[in-house]
C-alpha cells in the first residue's frame, strides 16, 4: 500500500485512511484500487473485527472522483477500464464480511458520498457537510445512485441530484444518512468506541448477519422469508450461537471464537 491509503491496526479494529488532504482525499483510479485492496486485505485478516473508514486532514472525508480524470484525452476503452475501479470499490464493500463504520471529519461529498454511505454506520462531524453536487459541473451521481437510492426515498434522492444541494450533518442524521453527529475533534474517538462495542461479538455471526442484511435487499418478501430461514438454521446450528445461548442460561459472558 503506497502512502495514498494508509491502514493501520488497533486490537481487532483496522483503519484504512484515504491520505489526500491537499486535494481533498479525491478519489482517481489508484487511490480506488488501493482502497478495494485495503478493504479485501482486511477481510482476509481474521484478526479484524470491525474497520474504520476516514480520511486524512479535517477538510474533507472525500470530495469524491478527481476531476482531472474527466478532462484527460485518453481512449474510452481506458477510460471505461479506469471508471470501472468505482465498481470494483463499492461491490467489494456491499459484499464486505466485516462491519464498515465511517468516520467522516469533513465534506462527504458525490462519490464521496457513496462511500460515507456504503458504512454501515456514520459517524460525523458536526461541520461535514454530504451532497452530490455534479450537477453544477456538467455530471451525474451515476455509480452513487444505487447507494443513495437504497438509502433515501426517491423524492429526497431527485432533489440532491437536480440541485446539488448540501446537507448539514445535523440534517443528513435526520435523514437517516448518519447515525451520530458529534464535535470534530472527537470523530475518530467515537468511531473507534463504536468498533470497541462490536469487537467482542461473534466475528463469524456478525458476517452471516451482514450478508443477509445486503442479499435480502433485491428480493421479494416471501423469497427473503425462505432465505432468511435458510440463514437462521445455519446460525442456530454455529458454535457461536450455541456458545452464546449457553452463557446467557449459565449467566455468564459467551466465550466467541
Amino acid at each position: 500500500m503506497s502512502s495514498l491509503v494508509l491502514c493501520e491496526r488497533d486490537g481487532h479494529c483496522g483503519i484504512i485512511t484515504i491520505n489526500r488532504p491537499e486535494q481533498r482525499n479525491a478519489l482517481n483510479t489508484a487511490v480506488l484500487q488501493e482502497l478495494t485492496a485495503a478493504f479485501r486485505t482486511s477481510m482476509a485478516d481474521s484478526t479484524v473485527h470491525v474497520i474504520i473508514l476516514t480520511g486524512a486532514g479535517d477538510r474533507a472525508f472525500c470530495a469524491g472522483a478527481d476531476l482531472n480524470q474527466f478532462v484527460e484525452d485518453i481512449p474510452i476503452d481506458t477510460r471505461a477500464a479506469n471508471l470501472h475501479a468505482f465498481v470494483d470499490l463499492f461491490s467489494t464493500m456491499h459484499h464486505a464480511t466485516k462491519p464498515i463504520i465511517g468516520a467522516v471529519k469533513g465534506h462527504a461529498l458525490a462519490g464521496g458520498l457513496g462511500l460515507a454511505l456504503s458504512c454501515d454506520i456514520v459517524i460525523a462531524a458536526d461541520h461535514a457537510t454530504f451532497g452530490t453536487p455534479e450537477i453544477g459541473i456538467g455530471l451525474w451521481p451515476m455509480m452513487i445512485m444505487s447507494i443513495i437510492n437504497r438509502h433515501v426515498g426517491p423524492k429526497r434522492s431527485m432533489e440532491l441530484y437536480l440541485t446539488g444541494r448540501r446537507l448539514t450533518a445535523q440534517e443528513a442524521c435526520d435523514w437517516g444518512l448518519v447515525n451520530t453527529v458529534v464535535p470534530g475533534s472527537e470523530v475518530l474517538k467515537a468511531a473507534r468506541e463504536r468498533a470497541s462495542s462490536l469487537e467482542g461479538w461473534s466475528a463469524s455471526i456478525l458476517t452471516m448477519g451482514r450478508e443477509a442484511f445486503q442479499h435480502i435487499d433485491a428480493l421479494d418478501f416471501d423469497r427473503s422469508l425462505e432465505y432468511l430461514h435458510g440463514k437462521l438454521v445455519q446460525l442456530a446450528s454455529s458454535s457461536d450461537a450455541r456458545e452464546g445461548a449457553k452463557a446467557f442460561l449459565e449467566k455468564r459472558t459467551p466465550k466467541f471464537h
